[in-house]
């Protein structure tokens, strides 16, 4: 989609070379794009930060899983390990 997007504008800025209003419609075209263009009302540039903060919750939600993980290892370590020798010892 984003593709066709650039080719029409593309097309449009060429044909802008016959007639001026061309170049209106690619620049109208361009500008509904930047402003109304993916993901729920943002464009391409946005000034509201709406990028970033969708990396921030996948950020913090990464290092709270990491925290977990961590606290969740420390304790049940000594656990795990005696798994492991159960699991590696011959049965006889």
């Amino acid at each position: 989609m984003f593709v066709l997007l650039l080719i029409l504008i593309l097309i449009l800025f060429g044909l802008g070379f016959l007639s001026p209003l061309w170049w209106v419609a690619a620049a109208v075209l361009l500008f509904g794009a930047t402003r109304y263009g993916r993901d729920r009302g943002g464009g391409w540039i946005r000034g509201d930060g709406s990028d970033l903060q969708g990396y921030r919750d996948y950020q913090q939600r990464r290092d709270r899983q990491d925290r977990w993980a961590r606290r969740y290892s420390r304790q049940h370590r000594a656990r795990w390990k005696r798994e492991d020798r159960r699991d590696h010892e011959p049965r006889g």
